[in-house]
């Protein structure tokens, strides 16, 4: 196993574009980092780098003590896992794990040892026989997940491992990484592993810790919990959490001692005692209001402050909860519930919703950075 650094790493093409903007990254030994961010934002080209399958235009990447940008894939001391399994098909499951292990003239007997115990790990045994074209998409997988661990890497790489796997197959492998990753950690060999991925559902429930990128930038580097509940900014606040975080443009007003936002003409949210410290030099500023959905509930008869009047657009059914789209002067709202007597009939009444604003953040127009965190 061995850290990832990368220190001012940048990625320009010949045509000019810069897809990557010297980004500095710590991976440390053992851990499960996960690359997440929307198409086009360079978390694949950022993995390539490290893998040498890309050429580095700036900086430096170093796997353990080692710089690594003028050295060959093979000698970086990486497996890698790509998106389209990458097996030979005129081999067997074994001959495709064993592969690399032949190719650098292990002797017989290990590699026999090696590629039978990564197929228990990954309940493939009795696959070994097999060729590629008779297997599943889920089976070929663990296949090149299986070609991976035989080769005992410093670091895998995972290049969207399971995004050509249908919704049920990428939960059952989903959860054959992690404990890959956690059984390596319990024999006393854990692994580095770089895993990317466009789903954040796989990004929260894999990762140690969470990358975030953005158009060739690093965003938030941090553990599933904070990135949920203290994004350091508006574009981590709504790219993580499914349905995204409630936001809207507003500006910071205060009437006596109590500082609020206005989300409707005279419809006033007051911020909690505990964030108006952070917030008393930014008042009359343009600023944008978050609350994440399962903040937002219907309101009781006791409820009087922080409540707002909405028209209901749509019920989404979720089985043990409900997702309610609703209107509040045009701004349209989430509101994620367990009450189970609201249906799509209600849809166009006008329901009263409490905010808990303990839980809501306040991000900056401007810099769109996180003022009460």
């Amino acid at each position: 196993m061995a850290t990832v650094s990368l220190r001012k790493v940048k990625k320009q093409y010949e045509n000019g574009f810069a897809a990557v903007h010297g980004i500095d990254l710590e991976v440390r030994e053992g851990e499960f980092m996960v690359f997440v961010g929307p198409s086009g934002c360079a978390k694949s080209t950022t993995l390539r780098m490290i893998a040498g399958l890309e050429e580095v235009s700036g900086g430096e990447i170093h796997i353990g003590n080692r710089v690594v940008n003028t050295l060959a894939p093979k000698d970086r001391g990486i497996a890698m896992v790509f998106q389209n399994y990458a097996l030979y098909p005129h081999k067997t499951v074994f001959d495709n794990m064993a592969f690399g292990l032949k190719m650098q003239k292990k002797p017989k007997q290990e590699i026999d040892k090696r590629v039978r115990e990564a197929a228990e790990k990954l309940e493939i045994t009795d696959l070994l026989d097999r060729k590629p074209k008779e297997m599943s998409g889920g089976q070929r997988q663990r296949v090149a997940v299986g070609r991976a661990i035989v080769r005992k890497p410093e670091v895998f790489l995972f290049d969207e491992p399971l995004s050509n796997l249908d919704a049920k197959l990428r939960v059952s492998m989903r959860v054959k990484i992690a404990q890959l990753h956690q059984s390596l950690k319990e024999e006393g060999n854990p692994a580095t592993m770089i895993y990317v991925t466009h789903d954040q559902t796989e990004a929260l429930t894999l990762g140690d810790r969470i990358c975030v990128l953005n158009q060739g930038n690093i965003m938030q580097v941090d553990t599933p919990t904070n990135l949920y509940n203290a994004p350091q900014n508006k574009f981590v606040a709504s790219f993580i959490g499914s349905p995204a975080m409630n936001l809207v443009e507003t500006a910071l007003g205060q009437h006596d001692d109590d500082i609020f936002v206005e989300i409707a003409p005279n419809v006033r949210i007051y911020i909690p005692k505990e964030k108006q410290t952070l917030l008393a030099s930014h008042i009359n500023e343009a600023v944008y209001f978050g609350i994440r959905p399962e903040h937002i509930s219907i309101a009781s008869d006791d409820d009087t402050v922080n409540t707002v009047a909405g028209e209901l657009t749509v019920v989404e059914n979720m089985g043990n909860e409900k997702y309610l789209y609703f209107k509040v002067d045009g701004k349209e709202l989430i509101a994620r519930t367990t009450a189970q007597d609201i249906t799509t009939s209600d849809i166009g009444r006008s329901f009263r919703f409490k905010l808990d604003t303990h839980y809501c953040h306040i991000f900056d127009f401007q810099t769109e950075e996180n003022l009460v965190i």
